[in-house]
């Protein structure tokens, strides 16, 4: 039986699907997600998870509809503003990864000042991944160390998987342990593709809206029952 995981990360899938099956529009089912945030950070909390990553809006999301966009813009700066208490008193450290300040300037302020307020929390640490991918977070790592290189701050035969890691968006965070994907989709799409490389992956057809306590506990006990052996053999691990 596996540990509780250190790092769990959520791909956050089926909000549209969600509301369509139900007759309703996509924003319906993106402010039902919202409350399934709240569910599902809360949860981890009580449950003991040290890192919580969500992967809430992706690089290529900037292509979506301009409405759907401000939709989710809205959403996100009013859960900024609607969870700084809850945050401050069940000790959660808000962090990002991604390109941040391609959001709107009404996002990243409250974004900011909310990150720098649960700076010293300890309790657990919530990730949202904003404007990201891993692609082009490892591009961004590329470009660090090419220019370390070129400014003779690091030789190229001294770049090795740590270096590249120490340069990557997710340099202060455990790799993920386990990763979970909603709504019955099985891919990672552009998320964390170097540091889950020994993740264990966990797929559901619950949608994303629908997801709450009893669903995460489900994933960590497929995860409970997982084998992790990193290269080795059945015995080795034994």
């Amino acid at each position: 039986m596996n540990p509780l995981p250190e790092h769990v990360a959520i791909i956050m899938d089926g909000n549209g699907r969600w509301a369509a099956a139900r007759g309703g529009r996509r924003g319906d089912g993106h402010r039902q997600g919202a409350e399934a945030v709240r569910r599902v950070v809360r949860a981890a909390r009580e449950l003991g998870i040290p890192v919580l990553t969500l992967y809430a809006f992706s690089a290529q999301n900037w292509q979506r509809p301009a409405s759907e966009i401000a939709d989710l813009m809205r959403l996100l700066h009013r859960f900024v503003i609607e969870e700084r208490s809850e945050l401050a008193a069940r000790g959660i450290r808000l962090t990002t990864i991604g390109e941040p300040a391609r959001l709107p300037a009404f996002v990243r302020g409250p974004l900011a000042a909310l990150t720098e307020a649960t700076r010293a929390n300890r309790g657990m640490t919530l990730c949202l991944a904003l404007s990201y991918g891993a692609r082009e977070s490892i591009v961004r790592a590329a470009q660090r160390l090419a220019r370390a290189v070129a400014t003779g701050r690091l030789r190229p035969e001294a770049i090795g998987e740590a270096q590249l890691a120490a340069a990557l968006d997710t340099r202060a965070l455990p790799p993920p342990d386990l990763v979970i994907r909603t709504s019955g989709e099985q891919r990672l799409s552009n998320f964390m593709l170097w540091e889950a490389a020994y993740a264990e992956l966990y797929f559901t057809d619950v949608m994303w809206p629908d997801f709450g306590r009893d669903e995460l506990l489900a994933a960590l006990a497929a995860y409970g029952r997982r084998q992790r052996r990193f290269g080795r053999i059945t015995e080795s691990v034994a």
